[in-house]
């Protein structure tokens, strides 16, 4: 039976705003090259996964200052890619110059808290899993997520990233349940779902743009709305 539910935080509680999506077809239209918003969602989620593994390698803060432009120009470099773009060579540095500008922010996805409030009122343990170098608190507080989370759990305050077993496993203690008591929630295949694996929990893919097309042993879900009705299956 499960008894407590953590997820991660970006791409699977909270969005960027304005869209990213929006942002680079913005950027491209500006240098000369005209692509629908929509046709870069995918391309982004492909360079998300990415960068969220270099981050899970190592902390982009933990860089010199000249890797961590290297991994942002790779990044821009995957999304023209998947995109089908053929762009001059200083375009990928362009674009990222152009968003740079921008003051990105975090949103909560529109289910979120909805999903949480539910999770809560059925009794369930809730909680956060995130790579994350410096606190949150203040974030999650304004955001609004802060009241329905019992448990915080980070890589700079567990001292791993995922998807090391341990940082996971710290989370389930700080729970006081088992790791098949434990569900976690993210959008990342590498880090979310086999690391929660390797922990032993039981794993739920977020899919929210219908990109992964694997199988395996762990639950898919398209929206949190979904969730509920999968824990169910699990008692």
């Amino acid at each position: 039976m499960i008894k407590a539910i953590f997820f991660d935080l970006y791409l699977t509680l909270v969005d960027y705003w304005p869209p990213r999506q929006e942002l680079q077809a913005k950027a491209l239209k500006e240098l000369g090259y005209n692509v629908e918003s929509e046709d870069l969602i995918i391309p982004l989620t492909i360079a998300d996964e990415f960068m969220f593994e270099e981050h899970a390698r190592l902390s982009l803060g933990k860089r010199s200052q000249k890797e961590q432009g290297e991994i942002y120009l790779k990044y821009e470099e995957i999304i023209l890619r998947e995109a089908g773009l053929k762009v001059a060579p200083e375009v990928p540095k362009l674009i990222l110059e152009k968003i740079s500008k921008v003051n990105l922010k975090t949103v909560p996805f529109d289910d979120t808290i909805p999903v949480l409030r539910e999770l809560k009122e059925k009794g369930y343990i809730t909680g956060l899993i995130s790579n994350v170098a410096d606190s949150i608190s203040s974030m999650l507080d304004g955001l609004g997520l802060k009241l329905f989370l019992d448990l915080v759990v980070t890589s700079k305050d567990a001292g791993f990233n995922k998807p090391d077993p341990a940082i996971f496993l710290k989370a389930v203690e700080m729970a006081g349940t088992s790791p098949d008591e434990t569900m976690f929630v993210g959008d990342q295949y590498n880090i979310d779902v086999i690391g929660a694996q390797n922990a032993g929990l039981r794993a739920v893919l977020l899919d929210r743009v219908g990109h992964f097309s694997g199988q395996g042993d762990f639950i898919k879900v398209n929206s949190l709305y979904e969730l509920s009705g999968k824990i169910e299956q699990e008692v």
